[in-house]
């Protein structure tokens, strides 16, 4: 496993938040492709990842009154769900069979529809440890400089945000001509593909002109290549506006000199390049959390992106959230966690090759689920 594997997900406990009830200790693969009908809980799963990335930033109270407030977490509401729970073990070392790094914590609501916060975490070889008093802020990016006994920035505390902190749960759904991946940004917002791809021109500038990543571009060309035929390569010039230099996604199309722009894409091709320079990065981040990549992809991109995915996930930990039967056919079955609403609450529950043994010598997985041989299924058959 590689060291952007360190911090990967090992177990995730839920409980109380949103659609989830009770998620008991979840394990974690490389590759966790989350498949369900609408309104099963899958979008709720990722929220928390993003929750928790808020938490990093000291940013919770915002985000939770962004999205709706207190009230909106809780499991039918706070008169049925007290409070919100999460545990997490962490990979800490080359192999998921080694030793962890655990977190918990807890949200209790307050009357301004905020939550306190209770975190503590510890080593599997300690006891649990308290980060101190409920607080409205999480201290995990107080931890970020804690130092362990013999001096080194490798404490629990510590190595507990910085596995949360590089997540990145990229959101590429808003293509509008107004969208931040068409549009201008400055030279230097170029070390980290930004969630929603407003920074992917000055990103892959920093590939492209860099001896040693240039290899990284290549191959996000030759992606955009196999999907886009016309496509020959990517202008990325460099442009002053008042004091500031910046770069857009211009490109050019083969047999023409002409600098084309992000508007002459289609949604879903500029979509793809954002996807494909994601999954291509040279250095991922912890853990890629991807909700619906297909979204308006031609059936030939979701092959393709099912490649890089799955190439991605010999890299980092790769988290989806799909309906695409046809991007669920370019996995492993083992790779896959069906999401089911029963009795009012999400269910997870991870498939397993032998259990439909029979099945798979005749249909593909995308036509067992559609065909609701996977309960959860997109038909009624």
């Amino acid at each position: 496993m590689s060291k952007s594997m360190k911090g990967a997900i090992k177990k995730l406990s839920i409980q109380g938040f949103k659609s989830i009830r009770e998620l008991e200790p979840f394990t974690f693969n490389n590759l966790n492709v989350f498949i369900g009908a609408n309104g099963a809980g899958k979008s709720n799963l990722v929220q928390l990842f993003r929750l928790l990335m808020a938490m990093t930033r000291k940013n919770l109270q915002q985000f939770i009154l962004e999205n709706g407030g207190a009230d909106s977490f809780l499991h039918n509401g706070p008169k049925q769900t007290k409070a919100i729970k999460v545990e997490l073990e962490f990979q800490s070392h080359s192999s998921f069979a080694k030793d962890s790094n655990f977190y918990r914590f807890e949200l209790m609501p307050t009357v301004d529809e905020t939550f306190l916060v209770s975190e503590e975490r510890k080593y599997v070889t300690t006891n649990w440890w308290s980060y101190g008093s409920a607080a409205h802020e999480s201290r995990l990016y107080d931890e970020r400089n804690e130092r362990s006994a013999d001096g080194q920035y490798n404490g629990v505390g510590h190595f507990v945000y910085e596995s949360i902190a590089h997540w990145m749960v990229y959101h590429f759904h808003d293509t509008s001509p107004t969208a931040p991946m068409r549009r201008s940004e400055i030279v230097e917002d170029n070390q980290r593909l930004r969630n929603n791809g407003s920074n992917i021109a000055p990103f892959l500038l920093r590939l492209k002109q860099s001896e040693s990543l240039y290899r990284y571009y290549q191959e996000v060309v030759n992606a955009t290549r196999l999907i886009l035929p016309f496509f020959d390569n990517f202008r990325l010039d460099v442009f002053q506006q008042g004091e500031a230099d910046k770069v857009k996604l211009s490109w050019q199309q083969k047999g023409s000199d002409y600098p084309l722009q992000p508007y002459h894409l289609s949604d879903g091709s500029i979509r793809f390049i954002c996807l494909a320079t994601a999954l291509l990065q040279p250095d991922p981040p912890s853990a890629i959390v991807i909700d619906e990549p297909e979204l308006g992809l031609h059936p030939e991109a979701i092959r393709i992106l099912a490649e890089l995915i799955t190439d991605a996930a010999q890299r980092t930990q790769v988290i989806l959230a799909t309906q695409s039967p046809l991007l669920i056919d370019q996995f492993a079955i083992d790779d896959i966690v069906v999401v089911n609403r029963k009795d009012g609450q999400s269910t997870f529950e991870r498939l397993s090759e032998q259990d439909f043994s029979q099945w798979l010598e005749d249909y593909s997985v995308g036509e067992l689920w559609t065909r609701n041989v996977i309960q959860g299924g997109t038909s009624d058959e």
